[in-house]
């Protein structure tokens, strides 16, 4: 055996006789070892069950997601993280998707330590001080990396990040056997943004005009577009990035604007969870409570699920 593992039996021992040393020893093997899963607990079935019954409108989501997943941890031995971006409009699922990926891949869900989340606003507020947040950042994931290789890293609202910032951990997200001395090519990268909302809702409607199945768009038809979006605009975390110019996202993928009947399953789902009577006049009421897009076609919601909630409250 190597001398890590003679160090860790050292600690063992040392723990047994009634050290007083705060040491962690599980985060300690999973230092010394590329094959700690920590409380990695991945259930990819369970995933793409839940999404299928309770993610609605979003029939890419669904496909990318559970592929890409599923591909990634059949992987004994990636060569790089798995590198996700979600895009689009305000309440169309991107944070619920987030969590209920990560309640699926480990034991403690949202509330395991190898998982990381990260606000522009909570964590980044001051332009001014981004030399510091890079510092930061970099020291941040670094350290949580050499903790635990099977961590995930969730960057919420990226079009509201300072840009430039992002780019001080391009060298964990690419192909490479060891960044720091950290191994890292397990873990997952999530970033969430509205960025590219625009250009995913103009496109959606524009099929709508064309009498187009929903069913019938492909990734194909927006990634492109919305990569531009995002690169080419100053005021997002991703302007000008090299993680877009170096192709380090796996899988860009957006979520398309919900339409009533969307907005109804919503409020039959929230329904459901309150343990409420799922009653028709309440998923009426609060289906007509929400704005649509276009004004007078009334196809899209203009916040799509996300005050269903508290709105179901209210008409109850």
């Amino acid at each position: 055996m190597g001398g890590g593992s003679g160090l860790l039996r050292l600690l063992l021992l040392l723990g047994a006789a009634g050290s007083a040393a705060p040491w962690d020893l599980r985060a300690l093997r999973c230092s010394f070892s590329a094959a700690c899963e920590c409380d990695f607990r991945p259930d990819v079935r369970g995933l793409e069950c839940d999404l299928a019954l309770n993610l609605v409108g979003q029939h890419l989501v669904r496909q990318l997601v559970v592929k890409g997943v599923r591909e990634f941890l059949q992987n004994h031995d990636p060569v790089k993280p798995l590198v996700m971006s979600f895009h689009g409009w305000t309440g169309t699922g991107k944070t619920y998707v987030s969590s209920m990926l990560v309640r699926y891949l480990f034991q403690d869900g949202v509330r395991s330590p190898y998982v990381h989340q990260f606000s522009p606003i909570v964590h980044f507020p001051h332009a001014e001080q981004i030399e510091q947040y890079k510092e930061n950042l970099k020291s941040w994931i670094q350290g949580n990396l050499t903790n635990c290789g099977r961590s995930v890293f969730l960057f919420d609202e990226m079009d509201k990040m300072h840009p430039g910032l992002i780019d001080v951990i391009i060298p964990f997200l690419g192909p490479s056997w060891v960044v720091y001395g950290t191994n890292y090519r397990k873990a997952i990268f999530i970033f969430i943004s509205n960025g590219g909302g625009e250009q995913i809702n103009r496109m959606v409607l524009d099929l709508w005009y064309a009498r187009k199945d929903r069913e019938e768009i492909s990734l194909q038809d927006l990634e492109s577009a919305v990569s531009e979006a995002v690169f080419e605009n100053p005021n997002n975390g991703f302007w000008k990035s090299g993680i877009i110019e170096e192709h380090l996202i796996d899988l860009l993928v957006p979520f398309l604007p919900l339409k009533q009947h969307h907005v109804k399953q919503c409020v039959v789902n929230e329904l459901t969870q309150q343990g409420l009577t799922v009653q028709q006049d309440i998923i009426q009421a609060v289906a007509d409570s929400i704005p649509y897009f276009p004004e007078e076609e009334r196809v899209f919601s203009s916040t799509g699920c996300k005050t269903v909630a508290s709105r179901v409250t209210f008409f109850s």
